[in-house]
């Protein structure tokens, strides 16, 4: 059937108490952990598609989301970019939905107004949006997970997240951030977790980052921990640091922004006192920062 501009399976699945996990592809999904992170959960649910869209070249751009050409059985088959919606049954907590959002190149309008009709006739409870944003910090320190003000005070949470300051930014965005605007109206819950991986490293696949992407939502929705991404992520982050033996620039900066984490503390939204950086390493600060708040 068609909903907006999605083709959903029918029949529609019995879903109860929805939250949905979303994510904002490609500028929300530094080092992939926002990716790497749904198909984990997908996978251990066991996760069915629920729907995708019915016509993408009416909103994306395919010279910049390219399709993907792949052989199966000597047969070249050709995937094209698309965004899609999972969906999950689980045994205590709330059915989940995993959405996969593209940023769109056109009919911008149309393509979220057909993600609210989708989400809304689930009537979702929560949408929560997960992803991964490059920042000024050491890969030689935990990582730090941004989520939304107050969220640092959900009891599943405490301990686990640190509040995202309040940006002065003012500028371009994403569109997309109307998807959760348009749901909070609806008087769903909205909720945001971003985890600051290192500007200077920028891996393909960071799963440093996914491993602790994946605590907090685990700890979220009382998840088992995914261990076996934890001892991957240390084991990247071990060789990385191997790696950067015989670059002493890169040591010096890693030295002062880990002055510059620990002088921060628990509280990193807050400004500190400390030692002046020099002028190269400062403007490599504000430029990371500035990054961050546009997000």
């Amino acid at each position: 059937m068609k909903i907006g501009a999605f083709d959903v399976h029918e029949p529609l699945p019995d879903l109860r108490e929805v939250h949905v996990i979303s994510l904002l592809l490609p500028w929300l999904d530094a080092g992939s952990v926002g990716s790497l992170a749904l198909s984990t959960l997908e996978r251990y649910f066991d996760a069915k598609e629920l729907g995708k869209l019915s016509t993408t070249g009416a909103f994306f751009d395919f010279t910049r989301y390219r399709p993907t050409v792949y052989s199966v059985e000597g047969r070249r088959l050709t995937t094209i970019p698309n965004s899609h919606i999972y969906y999950a049954h689980t045994e205590d907590g709330p059915d989940l939905l995993f959405l996969h959002m593209l940023e769109p190149h056109a009919g911008g309008e149309e393509y979220i107004e057909s993600i609210v009709q989708v989400l809304s006739s689930f009537n979702v409870k929560r949408y929560c949006r997960v992803g991964g944003v490059y920042s000024s910090v050491p890969h030689t320190r935990p990582l730090r997970v941004m989520a939304s003000p107050g969220a640092e005070q959900m009891d599943e949470l405490k301990g686990l997240v640190l509040p995202r300051r309040s940006s002065s930014y003012q500028g371009s965005t994403s569109i997309m951030g109307l998807v959760g605007e348009e749901l909070e109206n609806m008087g769903v819950e909205t909720l945001s977790l971003m985890v600051q991986l290192p500007q200077y490293l920028e891996t393909e696949e960071d799963y440093s980052g996914t491993a602790r992407l994946l605590e907090v939502i685990c700890a979220l929705y009382h998840l088992p921990t995914f261990q076996e991404d934890a001892g991957r992520g240390r084991q990247q982050y071990k060789e990385l640091t191997a790696e950067m033996e015989g670059d002493p620039e890169i040591q010096d900066l890693v030295k002062l922004l880990e002055a510059d984490y620990d002088a921060r503390g628990e509280s990193p939204s807050e400004e500190v006192s400390q030692t002046p950086l020099p002028p190269q390493v400062d403007q490599f600060l504000q430029e990371m920062n500035r990054r961050l708040e546009e997000r």
